[in-house]
Parts: C-alpha cells; structure tokens; sequence
C-alpha cells in the first residue's frame, strides 16, 4: 500500500495528520479499528492522516480518549481551524479571542459569531474555492469564545436588512432567527435592531468591530472585499466609537428587536411551503 508521506512542519493540518498516524500505529490500530472506536470510517481516519480532511474538534476529543494522548489532539485542532482561516484574517481572530469587549454593527449579514452551521455554510459557500467544510468549522470553532466560563461582554447592532436578505433559503434563515432569539437569553450578549426606519446613520458605510481589551490597546476592524483592516490608532478607535454610540441610539431597545426578529422570522420564513412543497417548520 502506498502510504502518502506527510512533511509535519508544512502545515498545521500536516502535522495533525503525521501525529495522529504516529498515535495510531503506536496503539496498533488499524485505519478501521480506530474509526469503529471514534465513531467513523476508516477512510475518514485516513484522509485526515494524509491532510486530505479538516478534523473537527469533537472528533480529536475522541480521539484524545481512545488513544490515551492526554489532550493532544484537543489542543492541535485549535492551531488547524485557525489555518483555514484567511491568513489576512488569522491576526484579527487571534485579537477576537482575547478582546474583554466586543461592539459589532452589522450591515448585511449576522454577525459571523452568531451564524448557526447552515447559514455560515450558505454564506461562505457563494464563492467556494474548495476546503468549505474547513472554512465553516473554523468560523464555528470561532464562536467557542462565547461559551467560556468568562466570555467576552458583546453589543450587536444588526441592520434589519440582514434579517430579510436569504441566505440559503427560508429554512436556513428561520433556524438562523431562532439562534438569534435564544442567544438574547445570555446576560452577557445584546442585540439591537437597526430598523429601516432609522434613514441615514453613522454605519452606512458598512459593517466594523471595536475590540476593547484589559490589557492590550483598543482595536477597530473593518473589511473590504478584498481583505481586513486592524487598526489600533487611537483616533480611529474614537471615531469608530462615536458612530457606534449613534448606531445604538437609532437602533430599536434589545426587547423590541426581539420583537422585530420574532415578527420578521414567523412573517417572511414562516410556515408556507417550500418552492419543492416542503413546508419550512
């Protein structure tokens, strides 16, 4: 058998897939006992072995019991979803993970901490240049930062047009609002809606963040559609803020965007039939 040899230092994935096949031949398992003890194919195994699949963070948590590594696995496929991040985006990502604060405006899209698996596949998925399975577990893995014992205060000021734009149909969109509405249940996380009533406002030229940190410098990041920008310049940090504040003023209160997200959902992606005459609930 022709066993593809892999370069460890190439790559983070690489070197995932060159330990995994080092901790497999070690415990004598074969592709396929191993896979019968996590729950999968041996192909999968063997694809993963070979850098050819993204692991995913549950499976290396299985893996990490099966084969005894205390953990390894755990820890390295934090460093592999983070590689299939841009590389332009990596060193916001790493900032993301650290920020105390997070104030975000969203124009066209939910915010992509707040994006269920369907919709973030939906959105990263309209101009696939291959790995979109790689993509969407990295920008989940993102969201994990939410969940820890002491996650970071967030404020989104979410565009109403984002909850009418549908991104991958009504059935991903209903399950999208839902996830909205049950994250307002989190003390820690507020959204508010900027209705179209509100005209011209401070976030007509697009979506940006504001990170704001313990230790660190306080950050504005905005993107093109090319790439991002982080800035640090304290100035821009101002200005960024300044408009921010006017967006939260002109944005509905957390109770009635609520109530706008609940309306827009059971309205526009309700129970009427699918095109194909499914119904969506």
């Amino acid at each position: 058998m022709n066993i593809r040899k892999l370069d460890p230092s190439a790559s983070p994935l690489d070197y995932y897939g060159y330990e995994l096949r080092r901790a497999r031949e070690a415990a004598g398992l074969t592709l396929a006992q191993l896979g019968s003890i996590v729950f999968c194919t041996g192909s999968l195994i063997g694809q993963i072995e070979t850098a050819a699949k993204v692991p995913q963070r549950e499976f290396s948590e299985r893996v990490d019991a099966a084969l005894g590594t205390d953990g390894l696995f755990s820890r390295l496929v934090g460093l592999v979803l983070r590689s299939q991040l841009p590389s332009w985006f990596q060193p916001y990502a790493e900032m993301e993970a650290k920020a105390a604060y997070i104030s975000t405006h969203q124009a066209q899209l939910v915010y992509g901490l707040l994006q269920t698996k369907a919709y973030a596949r939906a959105v990263l998925g309209i101009r696939d240049d291959g790995n979109l399975d790689g993509k969407v577990a990295a920008r989940l893995d993102r969201q994990r930062i939410l969940d820890r014992d002491q996650p970071p205060v967030a404020w989104v000021v979410l565009s109403e047009a984002a909850l009418h734009q549908e991104v991958g149909g009504r059935e991903v969109m209903r399950e999208q609002l839902t996830y909205l509405l049950d994250t307002q249940k989190r003390t820690w996380l507020d959204i508010q809606v900027l209705p179209f009533e509100a005209g011209a406002h401070t976030g007509l030229m697009g979506s940006f963040n504001l990170l704001r940190f313990e230790k660190d410098p306080d950050i504005v990041y905005t993107e093109d559609f090319v790439q991002g920008h982080m800035t640090a310049n304290p100035q821009a940090f101002k200005e960024g803020s300044v408009r921010y504040d006017h967006l939260q003023a002109a944005a509905l209160s957390v109770d009635d965007s609520a109530a706008l997200i609940a309306r827009v959902m059971e309205e526009r992606y309700g129970n009427d039939p699918e095109p194909d005459g499914h119904s969506v609930a």
